[in-house]
Parts: structure tokens; sequence; C-alpha cells
């Protein structure tokens, strides 16, 4: 990298070009776009006001190795004056230039795409052979070096003080134990879980789930191309198949299946967000009954089972939409939107005096470098001092010149581009209903996006939800708001039951989770 960094100094310095700013991501590949200093370059070259019209890369695979990548900001940058220069690779501007650019882009792809598949590919032969390729073994195994040729690879042993373990706890849940009765049973006579905490069911699960117990090596499960390699007998078993596939089909009928608040995968909107107020755990999105009901349900009565905490179990489809339309309550119509577009203008305006107080002091201080390099060069032209004397000063105020006129631009840029303009009404009134079918149509990835965006976290406590917002909304510029939930909770069976709803924002559900009682169902 450093090396590449000089080159492409020495290349600006020799055809004279002022370099305005360096971009570089440090240790990524090339091959996504989705790199923060190559996006800050993109969001800069499309500014009216922009302060650079040529971009040197090291070759063009440094700049994207995705050809359709290359295509759409290339065509982005050329059609706002700037242009992409390889000194590695020198092709004009034209339509042979770009043709030769093309070609040399189409194999830098090739390459990029063929060596990450001779990685997946090297992996893949080592998991086929038995070899374990993740970091921490299983609860119950241990991790030893085996000879591979010249080479020592990873496998799998059973660990003697651990084993054990496991074997009781597939014994207990074949004997119609909950994962509630087992975690009782392992804290209560003192056994350390695996990281050495206390048990609890969400361990207990994946060790139930894992069929690494049978001795069966899966790898490459979440491969989108190639199907998971499946290896039996690859390490000796600690439960027989025949065990643990009774087990699963226990655990499938009575388990809810719980989503971690934290996967970024989580089919819920409002996963991470939610916490319960009684305790501060988060609420976690789980099903009941294969799938047919869904809840936000408090970490910790999942965790530790019926009485350990009373925050109600929350109808997930409807506490997401009402959520969704306590946004577009406050945020997502017109003249909400012009408040909005208002207060980031005052914020705006408010770092802008910081800017301008800044951008004076480095005007002050360009002129004195100007200054005092004026009088070096004097004293050099009069003889009164030699250039070995000076050489010294004038590369560091010269070094000095260019960060200040760095400096410069930068904020130059910043203050020109501060201020968010919406103050057509027409304009004001498509972009809000835009908004509004986004928030209800688009993908789920982008809802919660866009949730996250305004709503920092949702509390709730009992019949009530404390809505904290990420910025002050109008027209109060509230920034936390309480809501009514429900006036009644029905907790009186497994069938599914509503609480009639109150006259407030919310209009939310209590549904019993029926596989969460005494006894069989109390997972």
């Amino acid at each position: 990298m450093s090396a590449q960094l000089k080159a492409l100094r020495e290349y600006a310095s020799r055809n004279g070009y002022i370099v305005v700013r360096e971009f570089v991501d440090e240790a990524e590949s090339g091959r996504s776009a989705d790199r923060p200093a190559f996006r800050e370059m993109i969001s800069m070259a499309r500014r009216p006001s922009k302060p650079f019209d040529l971009i040197l890369v090291w070759k063009y695979s440094r700049f994207a190795r995705s050809r359709e990548d290359s295509i759409v900001y290339k065509t982005l940058l050329r059609k706002n004056g700037v242009q992409v220069v390889s000194i590695t690779e020198p092709f004009e501007d034209t339509p042979t230039g770009r043709l030769l650019e093309a070609i040399i882009e189409s194999l830098d792809e090739f390459y990029s795409a063929n060596l990450g598949q001779e990685i997946i590919r090297g992996m893949r032969e080592s998991a086929s052979r038995g070899f374990y390729l993740h970091s921490r073994p299983p609860y119950g195994y241990r991790k030893i070096k085996v000879k591979d040729g010249g080479k020592e690879r990873p496998k799998l042993e059973i660990d003697p003080h651990t084993s054990p373990i496991v074997t009781r706890i597939f014994q207990m849940l074949l004997r119609d134990n909950g994962l509630t009765e087992v975690t009782k049973s392992l804290n209560g006579e003192g056994i350390p879980a695996p990281k050495g905490k206390r048990w609890n069911k969400t361990t207990l699960h994946k060790i139930a789930t894992n069929e690494a117990y049978t001795g069966t090596l899966v790898w490459g499960v979440h491969s989108k191309s190639q199907e998971p390699i499946r290896l039996e007998n690859a390490w000796v078993a600690i439960v027989d198949k025949e065990t643990f596939n009774k087990v699963q089909e226990l655990l499938k009928q009575r388990s809810p299946v719980m989503s971690h608040p934290r996967r970024v995968v989580s089919p819920y909107l409002l996963s991470g967000i939610v916490r319960c107020g009684r305790c501060g755990k988060a609420l976690i999105a789980s099903e009941a009954k294969g799938g047919q009901f869904t809840y936000y349900v408090c970490g910790t009565l999942i965790r530790q089972g019926a009485g350990s905490c009373d925050t109600p179990y929350l109808n997930a489809p409807k506490f997401e939409r009402l959520v969704i339309n306590k946004i577009k309550e406050h945020i997502l119509t017109e003249e909400n939107l012009r408040e909005l577009v208002r207060l980031v203008n005052e914020e705006m305006d408010a770092q802008a005096s910081e800017f301008r107080d800044r951008l004076d002091a480095i005007v002050r201080e360009a002129a004195d470098t100007n200054n005092r390099l004026s009088r070096l060069y004097e004293a050099l032209e009069t003889g009164s001092l030699t250039m070995e004397d000076l050489a010294p000063r004038i590369r560091d105020l010269r070094q000095r010149q260019k960060q200040l006129e760095t400096s410069r631009l930068e904020l130059e840029t910043s203050l020109s581009d501060r201020r968010v303009e919406l103050a057509d009404l027409g304009l004001v009134t498509e972009y809000a209903a835009d908004l509004r079918n986004a928030l209800t149509y688009s993908s789920l990835a982008d809802q919660r996006a866009f949730i996250r965006s305004f709503v920092k976290e949702v509390k709730v406590t009992g019949t009530d939800a404390l809505l904290t917002y990420t910025m002050p909304l109008p027209p109060q510029g509230i920034t936390q708001e309480w809501a009514g939930v429900l006036n009644t909770v029905h907790s009186s069976g497994p069938d599914r039951t509503f609480a009639k709803p109150v006259e407030s924002f919310f209009e939310l559900s209590i549904i019993p989770a029926p596989s969460f009682h005494e006894g069989r169902g109390n997972e």
C-alpha cells in the first residue's frame, strides 16, 4: 500500500497535478464498491463544487474489480467531469482507449473471482477430508493438530471433561424434560456453561441442534452457489443419530423458533431496538406453532421461563405495523418534512459558523506561510543564505501549504453543500408520498434501515411503550413519547386471544404463547 501511494504521488508530481486528497481503504478488497473512503470520494465528485477533476489509481482493479461497478461509477464520474486514470495502465480517454481499459478490467475481474474460487475450493477440499475449519470447537470436543503431508491441520476429538455433560443434556431432553428444566438442573448443580457463565436455553438449543455431536461434519451451509459438504463419521460421535433425531422432533413440537435481536438477517423489523422496561433485556422475536404465531418476547422470559418477567407477549405484525404508522404520523408528512429540513438547516448553520472561523484561521496561516516562503526565496536570490540552509525549511513550508490548501477546499466544500433545499411544495408532496410507499412496500432491509434512522429504541413496560427518536421531531421537537399499549392482558390458555384496544396510538394484541406453559410446553 505504501509503495503504491508513493508511486501515485510521484506520478502526480511529474505531471504537475495538485493532490487535493488521498482516499485509502485500508485492507479492503477492490471487489466491492462498498468502501467508506471510496463512497466519500464518489460523493465529493458529484458535488457542483467538486474539489478535483481527476482520480489517479494504481491499477484499474484498485478502483473496482467488478466490471459492472466500474462502468457505473466511471460513467457517473465522466458525466460530472471527473476522469479516472491508472498510472500503470495508461490509456487515452478515447473509444480505443476505453476498449483497452475494458479488456484490462475484465481480466482483473476474472482474476479476483478466480482467486476467491480457488480459496473456497481449497476450504471445501479440506472440509471434505474431515478437517475442522471453524475457529471454536463444539462444547464437548477439543481441537487437535494432525499431520497432513508437510502441514498440520485441525480435527476434533472428544473432551473427556465436558462430553459427559453433552450426553446428559441429550438424555434429559429425550426423557421429556424441557430446556427450562435442563437449564435449572445444570445451573443448580453449579456446572459451568461453555463460556464459564450460567446455562440458558439459547446455549442449550444450539447444542441440542448441532449435528457435530453425531460425528457429522457440515460445512458451507450459507453458500448461495454450492451445496454444503456433509461428511459422516468425521470424528467420534458423542450422541447416536437415533437419539439426535428424536430430540429434534421433540424440540420442533415444543419450542418456539427464536431469532437473536442482533442478527442482521432477522425477519423482524424491530429486532434489536425493542427492549423490556422491567428488566432491560431485549425483546426477542419468536415463533410458535410452526410459525403460525409470531411475537416479541422478553429475553428473560425466554431464557428463564414462566414468572421471570411480566412483560406481555406482543403480536409481531401488529406491533411492527403500528410503529411504522407512528413514523408516518410524526415524520412522513409534508409539514413535518419541511420542518425537518428547517431543523437540519439550523443545525448545519450552527456548524457553519465554526467552519467559517476555521476557514478564516486557515486563510491567515496560508498567507503567513506564503510570506515566509517569499522571504526565504529572497534570501536565496540575494545570496545571504545557501540552498543547503534553506532547503529543509522550504520543504516544510511547501508541505504545510499543501495541507492548508486541502483543508481550505474541504471546508469550502462543506460550507457550499450544507443547505438542504426542499422549497417546492410539489416536490415535498411527491417526496413524502414516495417515502410512505417505500416504508410500506420496500424490502425488509430497507424498512429496517429506515426505521433505525428515526427510532433509536422502543421500551415496553407493562401496558405502555416509550419510543425514543434519534432526533427532535416536529412540530413540538419531541425526542421521546409514551403511548398506551393495552388495557387488558389475556392469559387464560393456549388459544389465540386479542386484547380490547384502547383509544390511543397503539392497538396491540396479547397472544399467550401456547408453547411456554409449565411441563411440556415451557421452552
